[in-house]
């Protein structure tokens, strides 16, 4: 019998669960270990809470979990409840899944004002996550600048954009929903270093702005390159910018309809920001693109900014005694190995990259160098020497079992016609499942 242990119960902890299972069979034991009394990570926490369809591939997480050789283990930190070291002598392989929750800073002046915020925590903050339930976003100001090309970008600033009835179907938490009510905004800057043939956007997340019921999209023709250039582009960046010369084309008149405009400012660096104790406004310097990077010009205007959300990357959280890659922001590998009996996959291997399924295949790997390292296993206790540590220290675990209570309890307090409610408070967690 081999004896898995995986930190992280969000897409690259689960898929890897599956390719055990699809590796061993019934001679292997999978503990999937979570800080959350709830599973899936980022598609509970992170995924746009009106992207519902993306949501539901954690049913075929659901299926892997509920099969009796796969555990979830809840509410147990590792690091603090229990070490790196100690699970290694309990597990035959011990998988890091832990993704990469840290936000990355941009170091520039200004930025521990008031209301300027990482889209780790601004997208937490909406979504409900524990650790930024009181995160407390102002959002009556008229101006919000957030800066980055990819789609958290776009997800913030759509989500800044709608108004409550466009909130239909979706499990935005009430905290949040609570806060735009009372938003003031009426331009939401997009900024970025570089321009259109550079953005990280993708064509359904782009197009959405453009269905907006009080916003619209604004792009200056003046940041476009000649059509003619668009041919170079792989299909899907095509689509992308093609958007983007629809939005430069809609007419004055039908943008200033919408009481939200949200503005792309590309060729446009972020180098401070300004304000008395709450932040005021962005400075900001024009660039121009030499080899593919942003090069500054030296011409700097300010933008007004009420609100920043900066979406410019993110990093996986160390763990004491696991090497980690300062400079990448993730756990030092080679291809997944970090030492012997310790392995890292998804995010906290590759970092923050690629879409959700791309965890697939990554854990699929990861689980064939495993079978070659470990062969037959077997010399480890496994989930019962956890359970006996676990009793030593009076560790509260949280099951599958015990999440689909919670699952139920959600559901059961959802205001009409949204999904869920979800805990933002883990005692509040712990205490729904009766």
């Amino acid at each position: 019998m081999r004896h898995i242990a995986i930190i992280g119960s969000g897409p690259a902890g689960y898929y890897t669960a599956e390719a055990a299972q699809k590796e061993w069979g019934d001679e292997v034991r999978v503990d999937v270990f979570d800080t959350l009394p709830v599973p899936y990570g980022l598609i509970r926490t992170g995924v746009a809470p009106d992207h519902q369809s993306i949501k539901k591939v954690a049913l075929r997480y659901e299926k892997t979990a509920l099969t009796e050789n796969v555990r979830f283990v809840g509410n147990v930190t590792v690091g603090e409840d229990i070490s790196i070291a100690e699970l290694q002598s309990l597990y035959d392989a011990v998988v890091l899944a832990t993704g990469a929750p840290q936000d990355r800073t941009l170091g520039l002046p200004g930025e521990d004002l008031a209301n300027v915020f990482g889209s780790a925590a601004f997208v937490g903050w909406y979504n409900g996550h524990p650790r930024f339930a009181d995160l407390a976003p102002d959002l009556t100001g008229k101006h919000a600048v957030v800066i980055g090309m990819g789609n958290v970008a776009l997800d913030i600033a759509r989500i800044l954009a709608k108004t409550e009835g466009e909130f239909a179907g979706a499990d935005i938490v009430a905290h949040a929903l609570d806060a735009l009510r009372t938003s003031g905004l009426e331009t939401i800057t997009i900024l970025g270093r570089r321009g259109p043939h550079q953005i990280m956007m993708t064509p359904k997340e782009l197009g959405e702005l453009a269905e907006l019921e009080r916003a619209s999209p604004h792009v200056d023709p003046d940041d476009l390159p000649e059509p003619e250039a668009d041919a170079i582009l792989e299909p899907g960046l095509r689509k992308s910018v093609a958007l983007l010369r629809t939005f430069a084309a809609i007419p004055e008149s039908e943008r200033a309809a919408k009481s939200v405009t949200i503005d792309f400012d590309m060729y446009a660096s972020p180098k401070a920001f300004r304000g008395d104790g709450q932040v005021a406004a962005v400075e900001v310097e024009r660039t121009r693109i030499e080899k593919g990077r942003a090069v500054g010009t030296g011409e700097t205007y300010v933008v007004p900014a009420d609100l920043v959300v900066s979406c410019i990357g993110y990093r996986t959280s160390p763990i004491p005694g696991v090497p980690f890659d300062e400079r990448q922001g993730r756990f030092a590998n080679e291809s997944g190995r970090i030492l012997p009996g310790l392995y890292c996959v998804g995010w906290a291997r590759r970092g923050p990259s690629g879409t959700i399924g791309t965890n697939r295949p990554d854990g699929y790997a990861l689980v064939e160098k495993i079978a070659e390292d470990i062969g037959p296993g077997g010399r480890k206790d496994g989930r019962k020497g956890f359970d006996a540590l676990a009793a030593e220290r009076g560790l509260d675990i949280v099951t599958f079992q015990d999440w689909k209570k919670i699952e139920e309890a959600e559901a059961a307090a959802a205001r009409a016609g949204a999904p869920r409610e979800k805990f933002v408070d883990i005692a509040a967690m712990i205490g729904a499942r009766g």
